[in-house]
């Protein structure tokens, strides 16, 4: 039946007629491709267990060329919010710039002391004394080397991890852009007010979510027609003459949240404000999570990772403030907002250090060796949700988009300009 055509060469499965014949060609050369990858691998293995330098190469050469990798950055030296500037990038480099200013001012200054006491001297007792010591300029050219290798040797960088955030480096634009939220005063309790739309249906997610957050009261709106429809800018008034902080108000979509709005009350004698919307993607309550926990009234610990620009740090901060700034450690819950492409993945664990199993090895860095310190300890988590993404779509002066007025009513606005560059990104 075969017309006997393409019997020999790599794609042989692909070119003959049988399809019975086709078949058993094609597992033969998968069998022979699986066989010769194994074979490579336990090869390379031996290898690099001889060798642990051929291990470390290995994983430096396969980095995968990811999109976070390949951002760019906006070549400016601004730091104000809406900037796409690394901030730390950035203090460093006007560090580094001062201090160059600084030793090029030095030089200077030194230099033209010398010319002065050059002039000021004999020529006489001068030549005698190059004469005698003929050692001066060999002096010079040893104090201009200390000089520079004093220059050279760099102070501890201030710039965070690639991973968690630094609020210690805020710009001081932004520090006084917002000077109700970056203050030097120490951080107060939080006292937040959790609230839904206007004739909101999402009682339990709304209650959900409030239980995230230490000291969160959740008070729903009342949905009778004949009921007055209090607006965001009264509830705020209502809750800020009772000593709350902050207003989360909670909107829905097709029965689902879709949108929270951060609004900050601040203290007496100051205008509320500023307020920071979110949209919300991919909700999950903790009862949808599988193996999930039940929460604790303990204080959360509290991670920020990969927030960068200026307003990457104001989301940071913003969402810092909603937390006690002292832990309990003894709950051993954590929250972590994960910034990663502008979305900002809201997640809820209790963690537990555990010793590590005989067949597990131990925890290895970027380099592939393993890290100093963790080794035969192994931690656990346990997810307690909500599970859920957010994204940040626009920041306003005062209580969200009609409690703002004046020419900086609207600090910051999410466009659809801004993503045509997968490259570029906000936060």
């Amino acid at each position: 039946m075969g017309s006997g055509r393409g019997t020999s060469g790599p794609s042989l499965s692909l070119k003959t007629s049988n399809k019975l014949k086709r078949q058993q060609l094609y597992i033969q050369q998968k069998k022979a491709t699986g066989k010769a990858r194994h074979e490579e691998r336990h090869r390379r293995r031996k290898e690099e267990a001889k060798n642990p330098e051929l291990r470390r190469q290995r994983l430096e050469r396969n980095q995968p060329a990811s999109i976070d990798k390949k951002r760019i950055w906006d070549d400016v030296d601004d730091d104000s919010l809406g900037a796409v500037v690394d901030v730390a990038q950035l203090k460093r480099r006007r560090l580094e710039e001062a201090e160059a200013a600084a030793a090029a001012e030095a030089d200077g200054a030194q230099k033209n002391t010398e010319e002065k006491d050059d002039d000021d001297v004999d020529s006489m007792l001068g030549s005698d004394d190059d004469e005698e010591g003929g050692g001066g300029s060999g002096d010079d050219e040893e104090r201009m080397e200390k000089l520079q290798r004093e220059r050279s040797r760099r102070q501890p960088s201030i710039a965070p991890s690639t991973v968690s955030t630094n609020l210690d480096i805020t710009p001081d634009s932004l520090a006084a852009q917002f000077k109700n939220l970056f203050n030097d005063e120490p951080p107060v309790m939080p006292k937040i007010l959790v609230t839904t739309g206007l004739n909101g249906t999402i009682h339990k997610e709304a209650q959900e979510i409030a239980s995230v957050f230490p000291n969160a009261t959740y008070i729903p709106r009342s949905a009778h027609r004949y009921s007055y429809k209090y607006s965001v800018r009264e509830i705020a008034k209502f809750a800020k003459n009772r000593g709350y902080t902050a207003l989360l108000v909670v909107q829905e979509d097709l029965k689902r949240p879709s949108q929270l709005s951060v609004c900050h009350l601040n203290g007496e004698g100051v205008p509320p404000g500023p307020t920071l919307t979110y949209t919300i993607r991919n909700y999950q309550p903790g009862k949808a999570i599988v193996g999930h926990g039940n929460p604790t009234n303990h204080y959360p610990e509290l991670l920020l990772n990969g927030f960068k620009t200026p307003l990457g740090l104001l989301a940071a901060k913003s969402m810092n403030t909603l937390f006690p700034p002292k832990p309990e450690l003894a709950g051993r819950q954590v929250v972590t907002l994960h910034n990663q492409r502008d979305y900002i993945f809201f997640r809820r664990h209790r963690y537990v250090f555990r010793e590590a199993r005989p067949t597990e090895k131990n925890v290895q860095g970027a380099d592939g060796k393993d890290l100093e310190g963790v080794k035969g300890i192994r931690a656990g988590l346990q997810e307690i949700g909500p599970r859920m993404t957010l994204k940040l779509r626009r920041v306003d002066k005062g209580v969200g988009r009609a409690g703002s007025e004046g020419e900086d009513a609207l600090k910051w606005e999410w466009k659809a300009k801004m993503e045509k560059k997968r490259t570029r990104f906000n936060l």
